[in-house]
């Protein structure tokens, strides 16, 4: 792709700006599910950011995809944004997606291949693993006979979740509870993939690279 088209200067020029509406989302969000005992006002306001939030992006995706040229493809090319732009809980992805974008448009210094996917892996673990713990405490706690009671159960859950642990001491009993469980299940076995491929990979190269320096025959 040309580097200096009209869809890379968008994204060159809107970066920051996502990636600030990113951390607002999450922030609002935050604020609306465990502060419950905020004015009504405050919980308002918190819902009017979220909303404002979704508009940033629903407008970054028009734009992109008028800018692209792709027509109808572009749902496809771009999945992920899609993605986010339908269920807004997994934005934390694009947070990561962003500053990597953000890190290559400004010729930053880059982590090597294996480090960039362990690092990306546990970012997107962790704001995955906060933003599940949100959603889950909010369908839940209030729930009857519900196991998750706190945000601490919660986070409790989310960790056994995405670690493909499952220790089944509290489990989410709602219909939404359980479908946000599975896509977490879905999240945690791509992550441990994703970190565990490129660990193996890294030991083979080390392992070839004793190889070569090892006398023949020794």
């Amino acid at each position: 792709m040309d580097h200096d088209s009209p869809a890379l200067r968008w994204e060159r020029r809107i970066g920051r700006v996502l990636a600030g509406a990113s951390a607002l989302f999450l922030a609002s969000y935050a604020v609306r599910v465990l502060a419950h005992s905020l004015p009504r006002g405050w919980l308002d306001l918190c819902l009017t950011v979220t909303l404002l939030t979704w508009a940033v992006f629903a407008l970054d995706y028009a734009v992109r995809w008028r800018l692209s040229g792709l027509g109808p493809r572009f749902v496809r090319v771009h999945w992920l944004d899609t993605l986010v732009l339908v269920l807004p809980l997994l934005r934390p992805l694009r947070v990561v997606q962003i500053h990597d974008t953000v890190q290559r448009h400004h010729d930053r210094p880059r982590l090597s291949l294996h480090a960039r996917v362990a690092v990306y892996a546990g970012l997107s673990a962790t704001l995955l693993g906060f933003t599940g713990a949100l959603a889950v405490y909010q369908q839940e706690h209030a729930a009857p006979d519900a196991t998750i009671l706190t945000f601490g159960d919660s986070v409790w859950w989310t960790c056994a979740t995405l670690a493909t642990v499952g220790y089944g001491d509290v489990t989410p009993v709602t219909p939404m509870g359980r479908l946000i469980a599975v896509g977490l299940m879905a999240c945690g076995l791509a992550l441990l993939g994703a970190v565990t491929g490129s660990f193996s990979s890294w030991l083979l190269q080390v392992f070839a690279r004793e190889d070569e320096r090892r006398p023949p025959g020794s």
